[in-house]
């Protein structure tokens, strides 16, 4: 991780409700190999997959007029 302090693992990839006694994926599943894919914000917000390639990229979502 070059040019970052801050220190990911594990405990990073989900989020855990202590309450309800559950644990869900903060990231989405591969519709091809079911592997975790990487949620990449620069240049374009897209979802990318290194086992094969797979990429969906992220639509903006429209502001609702007021």
């Amino acid at each position: 991780m070059a040019g970052s302090s801050r220190r990911r693992g594990l405990w990073s990839l989900f989020e855990y409700d202590y309450k309800a006694g559950t644990i869900r994926l903060k990231a989405e599943y591969c519709p091809r190999c079911r592997s975790i894919m990487a949620l990449h914000r620069e240049p374009v917000a897209r979802w990318y997959c290194g086992k094969c390639h797979y990429t969906e990229y992220v639509r903006a979502r429209r502001r609702a007029s007021t």
